[in-house]
């Protein structure tokens, strides 16, 4: 059946097919998210709209059931529950109800304090994307029984397949079931879940309680977010009379007598015995909500109360994560004849609209007040204005009880001002109290990678960061102290880090017009060496890029990968250090996730192979990874695997930070970096408003098609070609050191790319430019320009251009004559 009678339907073309139960249990409505526009808004979850408890409770137990009937009970009593965080954590604590027999973990948002992670993931079209497992004992997921997996909805199956090849490349098993409320795979994906099981190896059941799909048409997400904007912009962004209402009566606190150390949920874990202490406690702490129910005539609550004679039809109110203690609250009310409906308050921005055919009718906003890690930012609750309820029970954990929370625009006054009694019950946030920070032998000690938002402007998907945060530390030097620390032997380069340089106006226009002129050679080259890499080394290769020149050239890969192919390739980035050698613990972490074998480290371009020889000595310690580079441009002629072999302008190379994702220069100290710990970098959070990194990703993407053909080309030449190195890059260098009396090669840096790092981050001498290639040195004659450095043309140079690096340095001797970096 097909229902197109509501308001997104109408407007968007958007429509909904399923069997019967389908209406039942979802709605539709839109949200202000970049990635997906639609919402599908459950109404048996809990979440956006109040219902019953018995039935949101209800419908888990059900699932919970029937997955114990497919497992039976041997298998059912080795199972572990995971659910996803924030929708589906009650969902996934009644689905485990339902069991019987199982612990029960879900994922979350809110990092702890002495609790090692277990593991994390992303979920690609959520308004917040990072998960944490943060399990009290990690032995909960190092077991090799069933892992049930529990989330709301299952429609492209990305984000339960991203956690279950992260957590079987960890903790293998043979058998997963995937539970949800609807199944709303469409028709490409119905095929995906037999193939990911043959692909690892394991059985993956499905469970759900409905099925359907959502018909999209052309365009929908620009016509959402354009239809999001025009409502918004119309009406406001909150229901219009909620900032002239005041509070009837101040909110009551309730002591709820939660059972000493008794977890608030499944964040670190809820045991059989867990719940058995919850089921017994239940009774009385109802009756302490109903106490406080329970108004004096003459208040507006008790006037309420005489409207309604079999008593207050009151909203139990949980908070984001918080959902399943709220539920069973809700349910213990319901048991003892009160009527009740439940829902809980999201970080997810819906669209509200007060219409008989739309799932959002009303919205509260208000400010986050748990501290989340992510900072502050709006929080809603949904369908509670309006809605008829005499008194609202609001339940949050210890941490979300905040000033924040008690404000003047905080949610209890939110409540307060369209509900009569607001109660508010605080249940103890549970941390461990001995948390175990090594897990069995099955799991790895090192950390995830890091990723954006909160580290790096790359999406979290883009690439994983194998690296430590130092944004907090003072690392930068000026430019004169770092070259005359390094040059004197006194410091390593990746000791410290050069003051960010701040391009002038005149650059930026540079850079912009450079990226126009050369995104489609870019893209080439990308396009070039991703399908020889898919062509000689793997099929599904791991990309591992060295930050961090090779980073925007790696997510530029994994885009050509998935854009071409239909590939989601795995990206991280880590860091290499000329004299030090690349990351131990970080090809440790990579050995641990992913075969070696299926590694390929890229890189932004060759100079004259001083990394390519570095990362080959250092793989020496290591079985399986391949030393073998595959880079954009190898003018050096250093590397079989490259995009091409000019020495062309990468724009990427042209800035720092702002161009590479925020990210600065590794770093590698040894009071900063420990024997366990991953090399070091700086996210520049502050210079966002300057950041172009996902406009030079996207320029090189959006010109993929029209050089396919070219592409194709190329790989069939050059897999045909003798590509072995001639070293021609490094002759050169040792040639120029001797003819510029230098004597040293390291203060030799050949190419476009590397030439500008010199200006921007050393204490430049002199500028080689090859006779005619001006095309692509415009940006190294404007900084040579502003640090006062002589260019001087010559011929018979295999690169574009050297930079060469003063060679006899002293404090002051900024470049040729004295200059540093001028902003014009």
């Amino acid at each position: 059946m097909v229902w197109t009678g509501t308001w997104v339907a109408e407007r968007l073309g958007v429509e909904l097919i399923g069997d019967e139960a389908l209406p039942a249990l979802l709605g539709l409505a839109l949200r202000r998210n970049p990635k997906r526009a639609h919402l599908l808004v459950s109404n048996v979850l809990g979440k956006h709209v109040p219902q019953r408890p018995s039935v949101v409770h209800g419908s888990g137990l059900a699932l919970g059931r029937r997955v114990r009937e497919l497992l039976g009970d041997e298998e059912a009593a080795r199972s572990v529950v995971l659910g996803y965080a924030e929708t589906a954590t009650a969902l996934g604590h009644a689905v485990a109800d339902g069991l019987g027999l199982a612990p029960y973990l879900h994922s979350t948002r809110r990092p702890v304090a002495g609790v090692a992670r277990a593991g994390g993931f992303e979920e690609s079209h959520s308004h917040a994307t990072s998960h944490l497992l943060l399990p009290e004992d990690p032995k909960l997921l190092a077991g090799d029984g069933p892992l049930v997996l529990v989330d709301d909805e299952f429609s492209t199956g990305n984000t339960v397949l991203n956690t279950i090849r992260a957590l079987h490349e960890r903790y293998p098993r043979e058998r997963y079931v995937v539970v949800a409320l609807v199944d709303m795979r469409s028709a490409a994906d119905l095929g995906r879940l037999d193939a990911f099981a043959t692909e690892i190896g394991a059985r993956v059941d499905l469970i759900a309680g409905a099925a359907g799909t959502v018909r999209l048409p052309d365009g929908v997400l620009e016509k959402g977010q354009a239809l999001v904007a025009e409502h918004e912009e119309a009406y406001g962004t909150e229901e219009a009379d909620t900032a002239h209402r005041t509070p009837r009566e101040a909110p009551v606190r309730v002591e709820l007598g939660w059972p000493e150390e008794l977890p608030d949920g499944g964040r670190h874990g809820f045991t059989t015995e867990h719940r058995e202490r919850l089921e017994a406690a239940l009774p009385a702490m109802a009756d302490r909500i109903a106490e406080a129910l329970r108004t004096p005539a003459g208040t507006a609550a008790g006037e309420a109360r005489a409207t309604h004679p079999a008593g207050p039809r009151v909203l139990v109110l949980g908070f984001e994560e918080l959902m399943y203690a709220p539920l069973r609250l809700g349910t213990a009310l319901e048991d003892a004849g009160h009527d009740v409906r439940y829902s809980t308050t999201t970080r997810s921005p819906v669209l509200a609209v007060d219409d008989p055919g739309y799932a959002i009718r009303t919205r509260l906003v208000f400010p986050a007040h748990d501290d989340p890690a992510d900072g502050p930012g709006e929080r809603y609750a949904y369908n509670v204005a309006g809605a008829g309820f005499d008194a609202v029970v609001l339940v949050v954990d210890s941490a979300a009880d905040t000033p924040a929370l008690h404000a003047p625009d905080g949610l209890l006054a939110r409540l307060a001002a369209h509900i009569p009694r607001v109660v508010l019950a605080v249940i103890p946030s549970y941390t461990p109290t001995a948390s175990v920070t090594e897990a069995p032998e099955r799991s790895s000690m090192l950390p995830e990678p890091l990723r954006g938002p909160a580290f790096s402007s790359y999406a979290p998907e883009e690439v994983g960061w194998l690296l430590q945060d130092l944004s907090d530390v003072e690392l930068e030097a000026p430019t004169e102290e770092r070259e005359e620390a390094i040059q004197s032997g006194g410091a390593h380069y990746a000791e410290s880090l050069p003051v960010e340089y701040q391009p002038s106006e005149r650059y930026q226009e540079l850079f912009q017009a450079a990226l126009e002129s050369s995104a489609a050679r870019m893209a080439r080259a990308v396009g070039t060496v991703t399908e020889t890499v898919l062509a000689e080394r793997s099929a599904r290769p791991v990309l591992v890029s060295l930050a961090r020149a090779g980073t925007p050239v790696g997510v530029l890969m994994r885009r050509w990968a998935q854009t071409r192919h239909g590939l989601d390739l795995p990206h991280y980035a880590v860091s290499i250090v000329r004299g030090r050698g690349i990351d131990a613990n970080a090809l440790r972490w990579l050995a641990a996730h992913h075969d070696p074998a299926d590694v390929v480290f890229v890189d932004g371009w060759t100079g004259k192979g001083a990394i390519t020889r570095e990362l080959a000595e250092a793989l020496k310690e290591f079985d399986g990874f391949d030393p073998e580079i595959a880079v954009l441009a190898d003018p050096g002629s250093c590397v079989r695997t490259y995009g091409t072999r000019e020495d062309f302008l990468i724009p990427s190379a042209c800035l720092n930070s702002t161009v590479s994702g925020l990210i600065s220069r590794t770093v590698l100290r040894a009071d900063l970096v420990g024997p366990d710990d991953f090399h070091g970098a700086k996210f520049y959070r502050e210079l966002a408003d300057a950041d172009v990194s996902g406009a030079f990703l996207d320029a090189v993407a959006a010109r993929f098609d029209e050089v396919a053909a070219t592409v194709d080309t190329d790989v069939k030449e050059l897999l045909a070609a003798d590509r072995t190195p001639t070293w021609e890059g490094w002759a050169a260098v040792e040639r120029i050191s001797e003819e510029y009396g230098i004597h040293d090669v390291n203060l030799v840096k050949p190419g476009v790319g590397e030439t500008t790092r010199v200006l921007l981050r050393r204490v430049p001498w002199k500028i080689l430019a090859k006779r005619g290639a001006d095309a692509d040195l415009a940006h190294v004659r404007l900084l040579a320009e502003q640090r006062g450095v002589p260019v001087e043309v010559v011929d018979e140079l295999p690169y574009s251009c050297v930079g060469l690096i003063h060679p006899q340095y002293t404090r002051g001797a900024t470049g040729a004559d004295g200059k540093a970096v001028v902003s014009q």
